[in-house]
């Protein structure tokens, strides 16, 4: 019997890793499609003929964005293995749903950097200047303390009396609550005056709130959040990272990133005998923990929320999505042609999820069952709002008219039936939904969350 589960297993692990191999190819050889034929296109277009990308494509002509205060800027915050604009060509991480607004921006983040890092990125890329990724936590893991000069911010002007609406999918919605939890802490040397209310709304679509089980069947181990089995999928995309980053090739990194240039792991700099120490896990950010899967286990996340908060004054919204259901009292996937072949072992997996026996429970009121409901990607529990180690208010969303007016520093959720990459870089994939969803977002930023008075003056603590 252990043969056959092993067996099982490596064949899990080969099905998988071929999966994700092939759609990364996809995505990649799509967006260089798309670059090639604009190009093309471009070199045949007669001087007289100004049509925009967008308008060739079928989509809206994009508006230039005027970003001087007078309408608050919406940021769209991407999940792991994401990129924003300017990466991979033409290619839109959200789909085009940018394109839906003339004030909006979608930054580029380290793809798998730890949320840490990316709220970093994050601040500076919005006020400008050299990424400061702090001292201490540089010191602690091993890499530069500076990253990535912004000679400009895209949003400087951004304070309490200009703020922001975010929106973030998957673990950029996480990255969106650090960094306001450091905006209130005034984590960001040479601005003391940073508050919580530099964030007017915060939306969450199939945010990575509360960790997910998906992180264990990946390869992350169970009785140690922060190390990978030494066989699984993760191990594999170490190693490719690794290289990757090591070779250093100009071209190919400015295409796509994954973020860990401050690592300084390039050939020039280590050598063959540091990308042997990087390989066996000596040095770097996988050695050190420094990356965004730890921050994605049930633990790890649990670990970060104790340090954050549910501010008075912010709107808070989110979409859980799901893609399994009730059949005799078992969980089970919702459809078969419905999921992503990307994601559809992992729904399967993930419904029948047990936490060891042997090690203790990662929180006071675990249960199984709670977490098999899933969107592929992310347990449907974690999506809704926060909730361990402290549950923070939370009002669920049947009908829409429910939450109007909104109140702030309540998060308000529906559960909607789609997997965990449905409203993303495909928007023929969701049709209609794709609208109806975006609309709402951005609709309920410009007509349902603003500021009418100053800020409550409340004990700094958990909601």
């Amino acid at each position: 019997m252990p043969k056959y589960l092993g067996f099982l297993s490596l064949t899990e692990l080969f099905l998988s890793s071929i999966v994700h191999l092939l759609f990364g190819l996809y995505i990649f050889s799509t967006a260089v499609a798309w670059d090639l034929s604009q190009a093309l296109t471009s070199s045949f277009r007669p001087t007289s003929f100004n049509a925009s990308v967008e308008e060739i494509s079928g989509g809206k002509p994009s508006m230039e964005a005027t970003l001087d205060g007078s309408v608050q800027p919406i940021v769209l915050v991407h999940g792991i293995f994401g990129f924003g604009k300017g990466r991979l060509g033409g290619l839109s991480y959200f789909a085009g749903a940018e394109k839906k607004d003339g004030h909006v921006l979608v930054p580029d983040l380290g793809s798998l950097t730890s949320i840490h890092d990316r709220a970093r990125e994050l601040f500076y890329y919005l006020k400008g200047g050299q990424v400061d990724y702090g001292e201490e936590h540089s010191k602690i893991y091993g890499h530069f303390q500076f990253g990535k000069m912004y000679e400009q911010g895209n949003y400087a002007i951004w304070d309490e009396h200009h703020p922001i609406h975010f929106v973030g999918h998957s673990a950029g919605a996480q990255v969106i609550r650090v960094l306001q939890q450091m905006l209130s802490d005034k984590e960001f040397e040479g601005y003391e005056n940073t508050s919580e209310d530099w964030i007017l709304s915060v939306t969450s679509l199939s945010g990575a709130l509360n960790g997910t089980t998906r992180t264990y069947f990946d390869g992350m181990q169970p009785e140690n959040w922060m190390l990978m089995k030494p066989i699984s999928l993760l191990q594999i995309s170490r190693v490719g990272v690794i290289i990757y980053d090591w070779l250093n090739i100009a071209w190919l990194k400015n295409y796509y990133n994954f973020g860990f240039d401050h690592f300084n792991m390039e050939w020039r700099k280590t050598g063959i005998l540091g990308l042997i120490d990087l390989l066996l896990g000596n040095s770097g950010p996988f050695a050190t923990g420094d990356w965004i899967l730890p921050d994605l286990t049930i633990e790890g996340t649990i670990k970060l929320n104790s340090t954050l908060r549910t501010f008075p004054n912010t709107y808070y919204f989110s979409y859980a999505t799901k893609m399994t259901k009730k059949f005799m009292g078992i969980t089970v996937p919702s459809s078969i042609f419905g999921i992503h072949p990307l994601l559809f072992i992992r729904v399967l997996q993930m419904t029948m999820w047990r936490h060891p026996a042997d090690l203790p429970l990662p929180y006071k009121g675990y249960r199984d069952e709670d977490w098999e409901h899933n969107d592929g990607a992310l347990n449907t529990i974690s999506m809704t709002h926060p909730r361990f180690p402290v549950e923070h208010p939370s009002h669920l969303v049947v009908d829409d008219s429910e939450c109007c007016p909104l109140q702030p520093g309540i998060w308000y959720y529906k559960i909607i039936e789609a997997d965990h990459i449905f409203f993303i870089i495909n928007r023929e994939r969701a049709g209609v939904q794709f609208d109806l969803l975006y609309d709402g977002i951005f609709q309920r930023c410009r007509k349902h969350a603003f500021r009418t008075s100053p800020p409550p003056t409340l004990p700094n603590q958990h909601n």
